[in-house]
């Protein structure tokens, strides 16, 4: 059953709240935004970053998280098959990429019950819905992401709303609209090698 597996406390004991990131962790993805957003909202709340996925920016993520102080607040945890388990225990997404072509990734989350802090760029705004199943930021507008998130973090009964709402509209999201999501960003990958 998804309770046995939703098992919160191996990853925050104290209740703290759960942000999680995935990526491929590129330059593209703005990973310093991400530790810094979750930094802000440290200060304010009991909190745990999960980062997961692994790239050429990793080792300098590392860094800054021991340079913040915050690092017994971050678990790196690579390439991992647990996602779908990581996702079901976390309060928050937090995508803060440059560019994105499609917002897979977000839909992922918000199946899991998971709203959704990201940047208003590429195919993401087709997913995530600002105000409803989470909030849009310009790319780099730390500030602003950290007090959405906050915004949400603090208010139990919002983030429980907001967290429903996310699955609601991910739902809507068939195969008949994901694939086409898929065409589109394939056609401007490929316009851009040619």
């Amino acid at each position: 059953n998804m309770a046995g597996q939703c098992n919160r406390s191996q990853i925050a004991p104290n209740n703290e709240k759960v942000i999680i990131h995935i990526s491929n962790m590129r330059s593209v993805k703005r990973i310093p935004d991400v530790i810094e957003i979750f930094h802000r909202i440290a200060q304010k709340e009991d909190a745990i970053l999960l980062m997961l996925g692994d790239g050429p920016e990793r080792e300098r993520a590392e860094q800054q998280v021991r340079d913040l102080g915050i690092a017994e607040k971050v678990r790196f945890l690579g390439k991992t098959t647990e996602v779908r388990r990581l996702l079901c225990m976390s309060d928050l997404f937090l995508l803060t990429s440059q560019n994105e072509s499609f917002g897979l990734v977000a839909l992922e989350a918000m199946a899991a019950k998971v709203p959704v802090i990201s940047s208003n760029v590429g195919g993401i705004p087709e997913v995530n819905v600002h105000g409803v199943t989470g909030y849009l930021a310009s790319p780099g507008a730390v500030e602003e992401m950290a007090a959405y998130s906050l915004s949400l973090l603090q208010d139990d009964a919002k983030l429980a709303q907001f967290k429903q709402q996310a699955f609601d509209h991910a739902k809507k999201f068939s195969i008949e609209k994901i694939v086409p999501m898929y065409e589109e960003a394939y056609e401007k990958a490929l316009a851009a090698v040619w």
